[in-house]
């Protein structure tokens, strides 16, 4: 019998826990991964709290995986797929493909949407078993612990950016520098955005630079944030990555003319914003989620071309509770990633 181990939360409350389990054979139109890295998210804490329905414990998280097919299951020939390829999946792990949005082809909000780490184990683990859409293929560009948070903090940030209304050459502000808004810099200046980066203390200023931001914003300043955005011209789209409803509202009046606020920093409380302040410029606030396989594939080819990587720390699977308090804690260098021999 073949073993492999997994880092599990026994209970509401629990501890992580290392402990060994059976290997798993994948269904039809499922592969099993040997898992090679997994980064850790802020989102994982939400089904580690069961704060979403449907939680079921022992909880195996993480949706930030990368590895390589060790067995294929049945009806998936037509896809493509090889023993030994690189795969990532990310926060989308499949879709149910027969709700409405799945028919309309808007796989991402599937109403029955897959999610490693809450609908099935995640990479918390040696192996998991994963659907074959949720796959996409990792550039030999990239090593699998860089590759891992291209499944969400990459392809949020990334996918974020080039579906909003701005053209190279606008002024784009990154509102945050944690996980998500380093990553979010990157992709604006590659993007070729006049890029503001936005956080809080002048002390950051010279990181933003090193990212490459053309300007940086300190929001704790005498200045208000949209004050310094409008002298600048106004934003054409403000990529809000900071978990604070506060910080993403003080970012509305600094958009221009049909300007748009795009939301992926994650907070309980309401925005701020009055229809008196989109109205009259015609701004946007638009929610965006992650991104398909194939966005998740695409935004690791961006990454790859352009010599873009996560900032990273790697820890083992047996240092995952400790690295996920780490990362509760906002002392984790951006992104914490367990990897595996």
């Amino acid at each position: 019998m073949s073993i492999y181990r997994v880092a599990q939360v026994p209970a509401l409350g629990g501890p992580f826990e290392i402990v060994e389990r059976e290997v798993p054979r994948p269904g039809p139109r499922h592969v099993r991964i040997a898992v090679e890295a997994c980064g850790i998210c802020h989102s994982d804490a939400f089904f580690v709290t069961a704060a979403l329905p449907g939680v079921t414990f022992p909880v195996v998280p993480g949706h930030e995986i990368a590895g390589r097919i060790e067995e294929l299951g049945e009806d998936i020939e037509d896809w493509g797929w090889q023993l030994g390829d690189r795969v990532a999946v990310g926060w989308f792990g499949g879709s149910c493909g027969h709700c409405k949005p799945c028919r309309q082809g808007d796989f991402i909000v599937c109403e029955n949407m897959k999610t490693p780490g809450w609908t099935y184990d995640g990479g918390f683990g040696e192996q998991v078993i994963a659907p074959v859409d949720a796959l996409a293929r990792i550039p030999d560009g990239l090593t699998s612990a860089d590759a891992a948070p291209m499944g969400c903090a990459g392809v949020t940030t990334f996918n974020g950016l080039r579906r909003s209304p701005a053209l190279p050459g606008d002024l784009v502000a990154v509102v945050g520098l944690g996980g998500l808004g380093h990553l979010g810099v990157k992709y604006a200046v590659a993007m070729g955005f006049e890029t503001v980066a936005v956080a809080r203390g002048a002390e950051k200023a010279d990181f933003a630079k090193q990212l490459g931001a053309h300007h940086y914003v300190d929001s704790t300043a005498a200045t208000p944030v949209a004050e310094a955005l409008q002298s600048l011209g106004g934003a054409k789209a403000v990529l809000a990555t900071a978990g604070n409803s506060q910080a993403i509202t003080a970012a509305v009046d600094g958009l221009g003319p049909r300007g748009e606020l795009v939301v992926i920093g994650l907070d309980t409380e309401p925005l701020g914003a009055s229809p008196l302040q989109l109205l009259g410029a015609a701004r946007e606030i638009r929610g965006h989620p992650s991104g398909t396989a194939q966005d998740v594939q695409d935004t690791m080819e961006f990454s790859a071309l352009h010599g873009i990587r996560p900032t990273i720390e790697t820890v083992p699977l047996e240092q995952a509770g400790e690295a996920y308090q780490k990362m509760l804690s906002g002392a984790a260098r951006f992104r914490m990633v367990l990897t595996y021999d």
